[in-house]
């Protein structure tokens, strides 16, 4: 098990691409704290995961808002009362405004950049004093930062991941030296139920577009699948990627390439 005696944080860790992250790492043997606003969520991801337990590690959760500064102090609260260093922690928490960019709101606007880029940002200063020894940092990203598709507006949106990845890239610099290590994944079109409820909102005509961009523009013929991201995520977060630090890694069935 390549992540043995290892302890993760997964935020937005309920559902959709954290909870698939957070089965991976705990069956490869880490503890894994997950951290989402719905307690009922969160209480049926822990029973789903408690399945995939291994090797004697454990899974918690935590209801916290981390798009709130009360939030991300009851996370640091949890993480340092634990008494373990913490090894792996997933900025994967987000929120998806897809609608124009004459339409956005300045409540959209401050919830994106709140959930999408400061929790991210604040939650992982606050944990630096808690990371142990070639700790890990992965942050949760998209192909929106780079490339945009045709009748699904995203200004705000891949203006938040956009910030991401400049961060992830400032904090490899800057957190180097300490032993950290700091990448983030950029997924294509993953069938979550974020991506499902978003598309709800587009009118008919733009959803058979959609479908009909998909078809032919991923090389893999299909959209992405929560558990494709498992692997390359384990990965970041094991000591495989010891020399692995500053990436930001295009997960998304080769749609970027071209």
């Amino acid at each position: 098990m390549r992540l043995h005696g290892k302890r993760a944080l997964v935020t937005g860790g309920s559902d959709g691409i954290g909870l698939a992250i957070a089965e991976a790492f705990l069956r490869e043997g880490a503890d894994v704290l997950i951290v989402g606003r719905d307690a009922g969520k969160l209480a049926t991801a822990r029973d789903a995961l408690a399945s995939e337990v291994k090797g004697g590690a454990a899974v918690e959760t935590l209801s916290a808002d981390l798009a709130t500064g009360a939030g991300i102090d009851a996370t640091v609260a949890r993480v340092k009362a634990s008494g373990q260093l913490l090894d792996i922690l997933v900025n994967n928490a987000g929120v998806a405004y897809l609608v124009s960019f004459e339409t956005v709101s300045e409540a959209q606007f401050q919830h994106s950049f709140a959930l999408n880029v400061t929790a991210a940002f604040f939650l992982t200063q606050r944990l630096l004093p808690h990371f142990g020894a070639g700790a890990s940092i992965i942050n949760i990203s998209s192909y929106f930062a780079n490339k945009m598709i045709p009748n699904r507006p995203s200004s705000l949106y891949s203006l938040s991941k956009g910030a991401l990845n400049s961060l992830t890239k400032s904090l490899a610099f800057e957190l180097g030296p300490r032993g950290i290590r700091v990448n983030a994944i950029a997924p294509g079109t993953i069938d979550t139920a974020m991506r499902r409820k978003s598309i709800e909102n587009l009118p008919a005509a733009a959803q058979d577009e959609l479908k009909a961009h998909v078809e032919r523009s991923y090389p893999l013929g299909r959209i992405g699948r929560t558990g494709d991201l498992a692997g390359i995520a384990v990965h970041l977060a094991s000591d495989e990627a010891a020399w692995t630090s500053g990436g930001v890694f295009a997960i998304d069935g080769g749609y970027t390439a071209g």
